[in-house]
C-alpha cells in the first residue's frame, strides 16, 4: 500500500479546544520557529479567527505544535511555534461514527464472519456493537470502509459492556499497524471530525438567519 508523497505534507489545524478548523498543506521546512502553511478547501476564514491554533501531521510525521497566528495572505497563513504537544493527542481524538462491518476470527475460538456497527473510531481504535461471545484480550480483523480502499486491521478487544437483547458494546485498540494503515486511519478520522464541524457551523449560521 503506497501512500502518496503529498500526504507527508498534509496536516490538520485545531482550535484551542481541539475542534478541527481546516487541512493544510505545510509550504517549505518544518525545523524552523517558523511555519508556512496553505489552507485548503475554502477555510481560511475558519482559521483566521483564531489568534493559537494546534497542528498536527496527518501523515507520517510525528509533528504537533500548539501555534500563534501571525500573518496572513489570502490562503496562505505563518504560524509561529509554541509549544510541542504529545503526539499521541492524535490517538486519542475520538469522533462518533456509524458504519456497518464485519469481524473474522483470528483466535480459532469461533470461525466464518461476526456483523457489527460501528459507535466510534479514533486513530488508535474502535467502538462497536455486536453480539455476545467476544473475550477481553482477543484479537480479530475489522474491516474499516471509510479510507480510500477498505482496511482489514487487527484489534484486540478491551472493554466489554453488557446490554438488553443480546447486544454488547465493545471497544478495542488497533494492533499491529503498520505505518501506511496508521496514515489511512488517521486521515479518516480527522476527515470525519472536520465534516462535521462544518456541518455544526453551516447549521449554526442557517438557525442564525431564520
Amino acid at each position: 500500500m503506497e501512500m502518496n508523497r503529498q500526504d507527508d505534507k498534509l496536516y490538520m489545524l485545531l482550535d484551542s479546544g481541539n475542534t478541527p478548523l481546516a487541512h493544510c498543506l505545510m509550504q517549505g521546512p518544518t525545523d524552523g520557529q517558523t511555519l508556512q502553511v496553505e489552507i485548503l478547501g475554502g477555510r481560511e476564514d475558519a482559521v483566521g479567527a483564531h489568534e493559537i491554533v494546534e497542528l498536527i501531521s496527518m501523515g507520517r510525521s510525528n509533528m504537533a505544535y500548539q501555534c500563534k497566528v501571525l500573518r496572513q495572505r489570502g490562503e496562505r497563513f505563518a504560524l509561529e511555534k509554541l509549544m510541542e504537544l504529545d503526539p499521541e493527542v492524535r490517538r486519542n481524538l475520538r469522533v462518533p461514527i456509524r458504519f456497518e462491518s464485519f469481524l473474522y476470527p483470528l483466535s480459532g475460538r469461533w470461525k466464518g464472519r461476526r456483523n457489527i456497527r460501528s459507535i466510534d473510531l479514533s486513530c488508535g481504535g474502535i467502538g462497536f456493537f455486536s453480539g455476545p461471545g467476544l473475550r477481553a484480550g482477543e484479537r480479530m480483523e475489522v474491516v474499516i470502509p471509510l479510507t480510500d480502499e477498505p482496511l482489514i486491521l487487527r484489534c484486540e478487544i478491551l472493554r466489554i459492556n453488557e446490554l438488553k437483547e443480546e447486544r454488547v458494546m465493545y471497544a478495542a485498540k488497533f494492533v499491529e499497524m503498520c505505518e501506511d494503515e496508521e496514515v489511512m486511519v488517521r486521515k479518516a478520522v480527522f476527515n470525519i471530525q472536520l465534516q462535521n464541524e462544518m456541518r455544526r457551523a453551516d447549521l449554526e449560521e442557517d438557525l442564525e438567519d431564520t
